[in-house]
């Protein structure tokens, strides 16, 4: 339904699009990722007509967007910090698009009822905004933006400025909102957790290009290069040298999966993958210090002059730092990086 062709935006000489070929399907959920300056953002801007292209082609439902005003593209665009109008009611907060396009009152009426029951704010409408929590305004921007029926609904970091809680129980009720209404969704975040819990397929962004798209379980299990992997939080990225079935790393000679690429290349491996036995029976390491992450601890290793290693370890089981403990590794949870040796 939305397709980029070589899209790219310069600003003061840089590129900040660099040539971004990217299609989202009909009734897809397309999250972007990246750091800060990859891109992202003005990759939406330029998408709902905020930001004009400095080359490139951008096509909506196979209509060439070029020279069309962003209140005609047809989108829904929901900001980060909602952008609610403080001297207008919940209601009339919602029914401003339909407003906008002569609607009639009685239309606008019943779809602000339906929107706020669909968003579980129902009876709301004659609520101000400044009594709204901030997850109630993060409902009430999405209905806003829902109420015209867009054909494309961009989000800019749409939970940013709530709590995690409250991010990790909303991005469920968007994901399973979304596949009830069947919305096409092109959103940005640089949040990894909350990208993998709402989307169909994630890309990730490095300074204007695409450095990998795929559905969450793939660009999750198959990094392409040790700047995804570092993104994603993998620490344990090294440069390493395959040969055969192994791979001479900092952190010894490891076992790599079967058919792996052969060379020098850049190495993951998962801290699930690190697996912590006696002294005497693996790479010996000291345990410098310990992070509890809810399901498991995060425990960071050091081995002389080598990179440091992360493990996750049980609960009950995690050593205590100035540990010492052995370290074997687990050749299903190693990663041969497909972007060659460019770790960090």
């Amino acid at each position: 339904m939305l397709r980029l062709e070589g899209a790219s935006v310069r600003f003061a000489g840089r590129a900040a699009l660099d040539g971004i070929d990217l299609a989202v399907a009909e009734h897809e959920i397309v999250c972007v990722l990246g750091p800060s300056g990859s891109g992202k953002s003005t990759l939406l801007r330029g998408v709902a007509g905020l930001q004009p292209l400095d080359g490139g082609r951008l096509f909506l439902d196979g209509r060439d967007l070029a020279g069309v005003p962003a209140h005609r593209r047809g989108v829904g665009l929901m900001f980060q910090d909602h952008q609610l109008f403080p001297q207008r009611d919940v209601g009339r907060n919602v029914a401003f698009g339909l407003r906008m396009r002569g609607a009639a009152r009685a239309e606008q009426e019943a779809r602000v009822q339906e929107l706020l029951e669909l968003v579980g704010l129902p009876g709301a409408a004659r609520r101000a905004v400044a009594t709204l929590s901030g997850g109630e305004q993060q409902r009430v921007a999405l209905a806003r933006a829902l109420a015209p029926r867009p054909r494309l609904l961009m989000l800019d970091e749409p939970l940013g400025q709530l709590d995690r809680s409250l991010r990790e129980r909303l991005v469920v009720e968007l994901r399973e909102l979304f596949g009830r209404l069947g919305t096409t969704v092109l959103a940005v975040t640089h949040d990894q957790g909350e990208a993998f819990a709402l989307a169909d397929r994630v890309v990730v962004m490095r300074e204007g290009r695409i450095a990998q798209a795929g559905t969450p379980l793939e660009v999750w299990q198959r990094p392409a290069d040790a700047f995804v992997a570092r993104f994603l939080g993998f620490d344990n990225v090294v440069t390493a040298t395959v040969s055969g079935g192994t791979a001479d790393t900092p952190w010894g000679r490891l076992p790599v999966p079967e058919g792996a690429r052969q060379g020098q290349v850049s190495l993951l491996v998962r801290p699930a993958g690190v697996r912590l036995v006696d002294p005497a029976e693996g790479l010996r390491c000291t345990v410098t210090a310990r992070t509890f992450r809810g399901t498991h601890v995060a425990v960071r290793l050091g081995l002389g002059e080598a990179p440091a290693l992360e493990a996750a370890c049980p609960l009950r089981s995690a050593p205590e730092p100035g540990d010492e403990v052995g370290v074997v590794f687990d050749p299903a949870e190693v990663v041969v990086l497909e972007g060659g040796a460019d770790a960090p």
